[in-house]
């Protein structure tokens, strides 16, 4: 018998554990909420600058713009979701961000483009990644990587909607496609709060079933979950939680800048030179590569010290950087959509593990709001530096050199994440 499935005495069958459920909805979560504001944020971008003939720094600064409302009340989210709950903030966020991107089809000018886009970047942020990853490291202590790692799975599959997203802004118009975006988030929201807003049980409640594997035998040994509870407060104290945020901050600049500026990237001549279609074919490839290394990423996390494997994953996403800047034609854009895809993609559910393994489960929200501040800041920050650096220089390679060097420094300041010890009661 596994921790996450229990026995039915009068059938004998075995039914899955909710928190597998929970972490489907977290997926199904970031699949419709990451679309819009990550995976599919640079086509949405080209289509903004082929109409209205904005700059590069305007038009990708939005993103920077939308990240404020994320990185500024991101501890507020994180004590929402703790006091309130997954399901309705869940709810609250979807019904904001699809009202957000149906006032989006319908914008004429920068200032209604930064308001609308700041709304839905708000609303997907309330209802997207803080509440879903709460509510998995309530439900999964035993399986915390892994299950982490599904959720942040349905972010990298949401890629493969690019293509169906490219042909509709292609043959209907970018408006009607964020139109009918913004209709299925209004209809997602519903129903993916019901099935993340049930509260978890008790960590006494978890069993959890070992195979005594290390002394030679097959026999199973059941433990129960039990760890410190840090409290906002005690979690600022410590040196995990700075080491961690620091380390997520400098492999996110280069997130952020991809997100806003991999389409360019592909499609402008004085770089990879790709057309709109087989460029829209790269970021489904990155996503799918994503997509597996985050699912090997959060199983391996569960079973290996995942600061011994941290370092070398960021070396690959450094490396990554590397060759998109000196990407000349579609193959080595397809090296660093693979690349990427390994670095970035099995990263990212350990970093989030261990600020779990830390922390415990009770205030975990607000402390991963906390956690995301620098992280959105840096975000925020960067896609228009790079933006405004193109405008300037015609040239994304100085900024891709120097995102690079961020993840390099990343695999210094890991090390430092030491797992904190329980404060002492007074």
């Amino acid at each position: 018998m596994t921790p996450e499935e229990s026995a039915n005495p009068k059938s004998g069958t075995k039914k899955v554990f909710y928190g597998w459920w929970v972490s489907l909805a977290g997926a199904a979560n970031m699949f419709v909420s990451s679309g819009p504001t990550f995976q599919a944020a640079s086509t949405l971008f080209r289509a903004i600058e082929d109409e209205f003939g904005w700059s590069r720094a305007i038009v990708t600064g939005v993103a920077s713009f939308g990240r404020f409302g994320g990185a500024l009340l991101g501890p507020i989210e994180g004590w929402m979701t703790d006091k309130f709950g997954t399901g309705k903030m869940v709810l609250i966020g979807f019904t904001l961000g699809g009202f957000g991107l149906i006032f989006y089809s319908q914008l004429q000018g920068p200032i209604q483009y930064y308001v609308t886009y700041f709304v839905i970047s708000l609303g997907f942020s309330l209802g997207g990644f803080v509440p879903s990853m709460a509510a998995v490291n309530a439900w999964m202590p035993h399986r915390r990587a892994t299950a982490m790692s599904i959720v942040i799975g349905g972010s990298s599959l949401s890629a493969l909607l690019l293509p169906a997203i490219v042909w509709g802004i292609t043959a209907h118009g970018w408006r009607e496609t964020t139109l009918v975006m913004g209709i299925i988030s209004l209809a997602s929201g519903p129903p993916l709060a019901y099935i993340s807003g049930k509260r978890a049980p008790a960590y006494e409640q978890i069993d959890v079933h070992i195979s005594d594997s290390d002394n030679g035998s097959d026999q199973e040994k059941t433990n129960t979950i039990a760890q410190h509870d840090f409290t906002a407060k005690e979690a600022l104290r410590t040196r995990g939680f700075w080491a961690l945020a620091i380390t997520h901050m400098l492999t996110n600049l280069s997130v952020g800048t991809i997100s806003a500026h991999l389409y360019f990237q592909l499609t402008d001549r004085n770089s990879v030179n790709l057309s709109d279609a087989v460029a829209a074919t790269v970021i489904p490839i990155m996503g799918l590569t994503q997509f597996t290394f985050q699912i090997i990423g959060g199983y391996t996390g569960d079973r290996i010290n995942k600061r011994i494997l941290l370092p070398p994953l960021l070396i690959t996403q450094a490396t990554s950087l590397i060759v998109l800047a000196n990407a000349t034609n579609y193959f080595g854009a397809l090296i660093f959509a693979v690349l990427w895809g390994l670095g970035f993609g099995a990263r990212t559910p350990m970093l989030h593990a261990l600020r779990g393994e830390f922390f415990g489960r009770k205030h975990f929200g607000v402390i991963l709001g906390m956690s995301a501040f620098p992280m959105a800041v840096g975000m925020m920050v960067t896609p228009v530096i790079v933006g405004w650096i193109f405008d300037h220089t015609g040239t994304y390679e100085t900024s891709l050199y120097a995102l690079a060097l961020a993840c390099v420094i990343a695999t210094c300041t890991i090390l430092l994440a030491t797992k904190p010890v329980k404060p002492k009661q007074l």
